[in-house]
């Protein structure tokens, strides 16, 4: 006769989380911390009836499952003198793990680069850049990204306007 283990297994904690793990409260919570993140724990209970404390439990919840990665601000360039966006398409010369892993390590590093995506067709990547004006991108574009490594070609796209620019999901 077979005995029965008493000792419980649970999953990783890095186990990926699901959005079937979301109820209504916890949709309303992300929607309202993606518009404004600096909302008071006190001001998002209320919004969404609960309690402050539940509240509490449900943001650390939601964190240590994953869908909040961090809270950050949302800076307007133009003060800070970083009004041109570049979007630079990047094809690299070999399609060999490493060399697109030495080539995004190296892009990491480039100073006001805001994102850089694995795309398919043309280019291997998309990067975007931010930086003060023509000039600065100019030198940019000579000290930092000709010398990525493993890359073949570069086209710049100079942005003239921003249309949409936005960091919230579409949470259904």
């Amino acid at each position: 006769m077979a005995t029965q283990s008493r000792i419980k297994v649970r999953p990783p904690k890095e186990a990926a989380a699901a959005p079937s793990q979301l109820d209504r409260v916890d949709r309303t919570i992300l929607r309202l911390l993606q518009r404004d993140a600096s909302v008071s724990n006190v001001a998002l209970a209320a919004k969404v009836h609960l309690s402050p404390a539940a509240c509490l439990r449900r943001v650390e919840r939601l964190k240590s499952l994953g869908f909040v990665q961090r809270i950050v601000a949302l800076l307007n360039p133009a003060p800070l003198n970083l009004g041109m966006m570049v979007v630079i398409g990047v094809v690299l010369d070999r399609s060999t793990p490493q060399s697109f892993a030495d080539f995004e390590k190296a892009v990491q590093k480039v100073p006001g680069c805001l994102e850089c995506v694995v795309v398919t067709g043309e280019f291997d990547y998309f990067v975007t850049v931010r930086t003060q004006d023509n000039e600065s991108f100019n030198r940019l574009h000579a000290a930092e990204l000709l010398f990525l490594p493993g890359v073949r070609q570069i086209r710049t796209f100079v942005v003239l306007k921003q249309v949409l620019s936005t960091t919230e999901l579409p949470i259904a």
